[in-house]
């Protein structure tokens, strides 16, 4: 494939964009294109908890949804707990709540004051979810005018985004066991949610303007017999390839791509056993770029040709890798070369077209969040507060490496130049220039 036809197909994503956004916005999970490819114009390059620090504002509760960012305005989704306990199951460390208050905090872009913190959906005794997860995990979606709140089986919300006031709610249930993890996404007059649970697995698209339903798709059938092994939490990426718009879902055992506005299925490709997925896949050179989730403890990458129909698993795989891929943090695609971060700090530069390793890096600590390229950097956030900044290039040099108080498990926003970086207890906006009021 020639570079000016690798152009193209990336500018698709960008086409097709449910609405229009300002290049110092950050509306979704991963930014105005979804894939964590930033516009900022000058986002910082070091900081610490005394410099390059504009404000930080307490949030109230706890959450690990990315900031959104609209305008004068930042949303984050929380939830205040009371009667928290932790306990042990296998091997997973959980959390229970006697009773759970999501909601939304509301700042001002410019000072970092909250606007309101609006209550959305008490809870009475829910079910536990992950210690690395929380109550109000997928990110919020924005338009001019609505906020868009998806907190998995515990209920959906569509709020006044001047005033927080509920103009709707929905609830589609699933079995998460671990809590939610997948973010809504807009496409023209539809709000789009992922459920797949031990339970149950489908897909629905819903009325922005009443909360009805439009669409429901059940996703393909599972070989597993275990529930456990049929759940997962990736967020769907709407791109424009081979003609038509598609959006690309992963769950267990499958990646489905549908025509968003009929819930149609256009393709689809069995990568064996995957499951409990969480990156959200890429788009670019007519190819998406998903992970496969646990698969038995060993993850792996894979390449799909996205002109397919039906089932495309023996005819349109273009390359796997097979081995040093994380399970949290999403993949970013920066022109032909694409950067994988795993969980353990480890990442890779690989050749997009044939999946060749270019070279590697390590940044140290623990990964969660989802890397961000912006000014031709790669932000990497641990979960222990450090971000390593690396050249965006195959030799992934080593900028800067700035570290902050408190866990950061949320992907941060980069709108205009600064960055909003959220942890367990604060959102901190980090800006070399004074954050000025938005145009």
């Amino acid at each position: 494939m020639d570079l000016n036809r690798w152009r193209t197909a990336i500018l698709g994503t960008w086409i097709t964009a449910s609405a229009a956004v300002l290049a110092g916005d950050w509306p979704q999970f991963r930014g105005p294109t979804g894939d964590g490819l930033a516009t900022a114009t000058n986002p910082p390059l070091t900081w610490s908890p005394t410099q390059n620090v504009s404000w930080k504002t307490p949030i109230p509760g706890r959450g690990r949804s990315s900031p959104v960012v609209l305008g004068d305005r930042i949303w984050l989704t929380t939830a205040v707990e009371t009667g928290l306990r932790t306990f042990t199951e296998g091997p997973n460390q959980m959390q229970q709540a006697e009773r759970a208050i999501i909601g939304v905090v509301c700042l001002d872009r410019t000072t970092g004051k909250q606007l309101y913190h609006a209550e959305v959906l008490p809870l009475e005794k829910p079910a536990a979810v992950n210690s690395l997860n929380s109550y109000a995990t997928p990110t919020p979606a924005v338009e001019p005018g609505r906020l868009y709140c998806d907190f998995g089986t515990f209920g959906t919300a569509c709020l006044d985004s001047e005033t927080g006031r509920v103009l709707w709610k929905r609830q589609f249930p699933a079995d998460h066991h671990h809590g939610p993890g997948s973010s809504p996404i807009l496409h023209k007059n539809l709000v789009i949610l992922v459920r797949d649970g031990r339970d149950q697995q489908y897909v629905v698209a819903l009325n922005k303007q009443t909360g009805e339903t439009v669409w429901k798709a059940d996703r393909p059938p599972l070989r597993t017999p275990v529930p456990e092994f049929r759940k997962s939490y990736s967020t769907p990426l709407i791109f424009e390839a081979a003609g038509r718009v598609q959006m690309a879902a992963v769950g267990a055992q499958w990646l489905v791509s549908y025509d968003p506005e009929t819930g149609r299925e256009i393709w689809r490709v069995d990568d064996g056993k995957g499951e409990s997925v969480a990156p959200r896949p890429v788009y670019g050179g007519g190819m998406v770029f998903f992970s496969t989730g646990v698969q038995g403890g060993r993850p792996q990458f894979w390449a799909v040709r996205a002109d397919g129909q039906g089932d495309v698993t023996q005819t349109h795989v273009a390359w796997k890798l097979p081995t040093g891929i994380g399970f949290m943090p999403s993949p970013l695609l920066v022109g032909r070369e694409l950067y994988l971060l795993n969980d353990d700090g480890f990442v890779a530069c690989l050749d997009a077209a044939s999946g060749t390793v270019l070279g590697k890096s390590r940044a140290g600590g623990n990964y969660a969040a989802s890397p961000v390229h912006a000014g031709g950097r790669i932000y990497c956030f641990s979960r222990e507060g450090k971000t390593v900044v690396l050249q965006a290039n195959k030799d992934l040099t080593l900028l800067a490496e700035n570290q902050m108080e408190g866990p950061v498990f949320a992907s941060p926003a980069f709108a205009g130049s600064a960055i909003y970086m959220r942890t367990d207890s604060h959102l901190y906006c980090l800006s070399e220039e004074p954050v000025r009021k938005a145009d």
